[in-house]
């Protein structure tokens, strides 16, 4: 005798996936495959030539790259210092310039909207421009050297640093600010006692990011004369000394990875 009482096990099963979903997601993936295929035509990035250039790849390394000229590690290593010194000078003035220009791009603490937009007007221009357009306008200024690629990464990562913190005021409770304007606290006060104790963390945190960022870049930006190890490697792809270049390849590779970690350890320790 069965009780009525007893639930009722309904045996329909309920799809992990709605329809819906899968059909948006097939959609998308035949979208990405198709713009794969298209721009693979397009830039001739087919995998059977990839595979026909590799053996190609290896020969060069072992017979042009192989075994690295570590007589020539002194000049590399000090050409690292300046990439990192490059990079720490961008990255310290970028901070500290960002504290200031993120709350007037923060709408919950700038309440001048007029002044709110064109802020943020002026940081989407800072982003628009790469960083290597930054390094040559810089290098056309003010000569060949490591003060280009410092005032490029300068420009080029205070538009990003000051995007992130902007928006991680924005996201904070604004009950102690409140409070703070309640007692008849000025706007400094609301920012000191407010504010920084809410976002300082993350603060530290895409601030090291921007760190990781700026060494990688300058990297890059010395192939336009803005010093640093990749003004070096520019060298002597030019004269094609290539057991140099391993050289400096490994020596990038090192100075990189030990900024990551160092990076990695300060985030977990100070966040």
């Amino acid at each position: 005798m069965t009780n009525e009482n007893q639930p009722q096990h309904n045996n329909k099963k309920i799809p992990i996936i709605s329809s819906r979903m899968k059909k948006m997601t097939t959609t998308v993936l035949l979208v990405v495959v198709a713009l794969y295929l298209a721009s693979a035509y397009q830039t001739d990035a087919t995998p059977d030539r990839i595979i026909e250039g590799f053996p190609n790849f290896v020969l060069f390394f072992i017979e042009d790259m192989w075994p690295p000229n570590w007589g020539y590690f002194d000049t590399a290593f000090f050409a690292l210092l300046e990439t990192w010194n490059i990079a720490f000078l961008a990255t310290t003035l970028t901070a500290i310039f960002t504290l200031p220009i993120a709350f007037l791009a923060a709408n919950n603490v700038n309440k001048n909207a007029a002044l709110y937009h064109f802020v943020r007007l002026s940081l989407n221009v800072l982003r628009t421009i790469p960083d290597l357009v930054w390094a040559v306008l810089f290098v056309a200024i003010v000569g060949l050297g490591a003060l280009s690629g410092m005032l490029a990464l300068f420009f080029f990562s205070l538009g990003i640093l000051i995007k992130f913190v902007s928006e991680t005021i924005e996201a904070i409770d604004d009950g102690p600010m409140d409070a703070i304007r309640a007692s008849g606290g000025n706007t400094l006060q609301v920012i000191m006692y407010g504010a920084i104790p809410q976002f300082m963390p993350q603060f530290i945190s895409y601030t090291l990011y921007v760190l990781e960022i700026n060494v990688r870049a300058s990297i890059v930006l010395g192939f336009v004369g803005a010093g640093g190890i990749g003004y070096l490697l520019q060298q002597q792809l030019s004269v094609f000394r290539y057991d140099n270049i391993s050289t400096v390849i490994v020596i990038t590779f090192l100075g990189v990875t030990l900024i990551d970690w160092i990076s990695t350890v300060l985030r977990k320790r100070l966040v």
